[in-house]
Parts: structure tokens; C-alpha cells; sequence
């Protein structure tokens, strides 16, 4: 068992029943979730020591949000208290060819105006082994932005492994802002994972010959991708998501890993998506576990779409799947069939 240690912000997620849209509903169901929250999960599920840092109000809503972690056996000791609100988003499943949609309600939440001096990283980092943080952490605020560079160069410096998930936000700074902020995490950063628009947007750095509106890949394009981002920053490994849209309902979904200056791809599943928020996040939690555990490229990159192909199958954003059921998948089970 490994110390993992995540930073972000975990909020409240408020969603109409089913497919309602949001101008239909008269009641929103009530669970949390967040990047590297959803992660946190997911590593503890695999039976890793996961540590979920950030900071939350004292009131009982800040405490529901502990106890959402806690349930499912996430290290919440170095979580902050103070502040006065919890994050909020809504979301709105969509169907066929109706996208989903996400409102942000974050603006003044505890851990966007949290400061450095919140969080002693050499105490938080003791004994750990990886740290993971994801492009939405920094775009809360200016200082968070600051606090996420001064982690993973406390990490970088103590010899943790650092990973890191682009997740560009639109909704949340503009691409300048992420490219100028995003540079500076990433030169700490020993595995980077994005998909095919994180590195446009963040970058400047896209696949030829592919239109993701259309879900045509070019599987070459994103060798091509993944090499630039490597020789830019010096990662150990790139991991690209490659996702094919079928329609909101029903996706394609494989990913490659890049390390070592070879390309690794995992087999592609059909998805009948169930609840898409949170897949990329499942994603990155079944690369660090495998890596973390040793596993060789290709049983890494399959162990993490299997386990990312499992939670688009699970309401809300966090990944209730066991370690035997993300390796039987792998393994070649997919037939969905009842297991008795």
C-alpha cells in the first residue's frame, strides 16, 4: 500500500433526477465530487492510502463533504477548515444528441481563497509516494495557482512522483492564464495526462488530421502529441484519453501511453454512457495505481481504460468499482453478463 496524495476542491453536486433538464426539475438530488477528490476515491477503493488535501468551512455542509470521503476510506487529516462556502455545480445529463451541461456555482468557496501558509506540504508529503493535481485546482484563484506550483515543487524536490491531468476549464480562466500557470506545474511533473483538446487549449499542441466534433481520431497524431509534450517538459509518460462521440448516450473509448519514446494503446470499448462526469478522473486514478504497483505500459494503459470504461457506467462522479472488477475487464470480461 502507497501514500497517494491529491489536492483540489471537492463540491457539492446538485443534478435533476434521470434526464431531466434543469427548467424541469423541481427537486436536485445531493452528492459531492471533485477532480482529485473523485481520484482519492478511487485509490482508496484499490486499497491505496489516499490523501485528499483541500480546504473546507467548519459548518455541517463543509463536514458532509469530509464525511463523503471518509465513507469510502480517503485519508481527510490534512483537510483545512475555515472559510465560509462549499463549492457548488449542477449538472444536467444530456441524452442522444443533447450534450450534458455543467453550471459552476464556485466563486468564493474556502479553498479558492484558501493561502500558502494553509498547507505544510513537507509535513503533508511524509512518507508519500505520488502526488497528483489537475488543471482545475489552479484556475480557482491566483493564489491557489500558487499553492499548486509550491506543491509540486515540494514534491518534485522531495522525490515523489508528480502527475498531473491538464483538464482545462474555459468556464474557469482563459487559455493564457492556464498556458502561463500550467508551464510552471509541469516542469515538475513526471506524468502528464490530457486528451485530445487539453493540449490545444493549454499548449497549443494538436493532432493533425483529427476532428473531435466528429470523433474521427488519428492515432498517429497523438504519438505525435504526446513526443512534443515530452520533449517540452521531460515527462516519463504521456497518457491521452481518446474519446469518440458517437452521441451523448454512446462513446468509443481507448487512450494511449507514451513512455520511454514508444506508444502504447489499449483495445477501444463501446460505452453506453451512464453518467460521464468523472470518467477522466477514474482514468487517472487506474494510471497511478498501476505504475505505482509496477505494472509494464500496456497492462498500465488497459488497467486505467478499463477501470475509466467502468465508472461512465456509475451515477455520479465517483468510481464504485473494486480492484477484481477493473482487472476483469481488462482481462477481456465485457460482456456485461450476469455474474452469479
Amino acid at each position: 500500500m502507497s501514500k497517494i496524495v491529491t489536492f483540489g476542491e471537492i463540491m457539492l453536486r446538485l443534478a435533476p433526477e434521470g434526464y431531466l433538464r434543469f427548467v424541469q426539475s423541481e427537486k436536485f438530488g445531493a452528492t459531492f465530487g471533485g477532480a482529485e477528490a473523485n481520484v482519492a476515491v478511487s485509490l482508496a477503493n484499490y486499497g491505496e492510502d489516499a490523501v485528499f488535501v483541500t480546504k473546507l468551512p467548519s459548518h455541517e455542509i463543509g463536514q458532509m463533504a469530509v464525511n463523503s470521503l471518509r465513507k469510502f476510506g480517503v485519508d481527510t487529516s490534512e483537510i483545512v477548515r475555515g472559510g465560509n462556502r462549499v463549492g457548488v455545480y449542477y449538472c444536467e445529463k444530456g441524452a442522444s444528441q443533447r450534450p450534458s451541461k455543467v453550471v459552476y456555482d464556485r466563486a468564493y468557496s474556502s479553498i479558492s481563497e484558501a493561502k500558502s501558509d494553509d498547507f505544510d506540504w513537507k509535513k503533508i508529503f511524509e512518507g508519500a509516494k505520488w502526488f497528483h493535481v489537475t488543471g482545475i485546482t489552479p484556475a480557482l484563484s491566483p493564489d491557489v495557482a500558487k499553492i499548486t506550483i509550491e506543491a509540486c515543487k515540494a514534491a518534485h524536490e522531495l522525490g515523489i512522483t508528480v502527475s498531473t491531468d491538464l483538464n482545462y476549464r474555459k468556464k474557469l480562466w482563459t487559455r493564457e492564464e492556464a498556458n502561463k500557470t500550467m508551464t510552471e506545474v509541469c516542469n515538475n511533473v513526471d506524468y502528464c495526462i490530457a486528451n485530445e483538446e487539453d493540449a490545444k487549449d493549454v499548449f497549443g499542441i494538436e493532432a493533425d488530421n483529427t476532428d473531435i466534433d466528429s470523433g474521427k481520431l488519428n492515432r498517429e497524431g497523438y504519438i505525435s502529441v504526446a513526443k512534443k509534450l515530452t520533449d517540452k517538459f521531460g515527462f516519463k509518460g504521456v497518457a491521452i484519453t481518446l474519446r469518440e462521440s458517437i452521441s451523448a448516450n454512446d462513446n468509443n473509448w481507448s487512450a494511449m501511453l507514451y513512455t520511454n519514446g514508444e506508444a502504447y494503446f489499449s483495445k477501444k470499448y463501446a460505452m453506453h454512457i451512464v453518467d460521464r462526469v468523472g470518467g477522466g478522473d477514474s482514468f487517472g486514478a487506474g494510471l497511478i495505481y498501476s505504475l505505482v504497483n509496477g505494472y509494464d505500459a500496456q497492462s498500465t494503459i488497459e488497467f486505467a481504460v478499463a477501470a475509466s470504461c467502468l465508472e461512465h457506467s456509475i451515477e455520479g462522479d465517483v468510481n464504485m468499482v473494486s480492484l477484481d472488477e477493473v482487472k476483469n475487464l481488462a482481462k477481456g470480461s465485457g460482456s456485461g453478463r450476469v455474474q452469479r
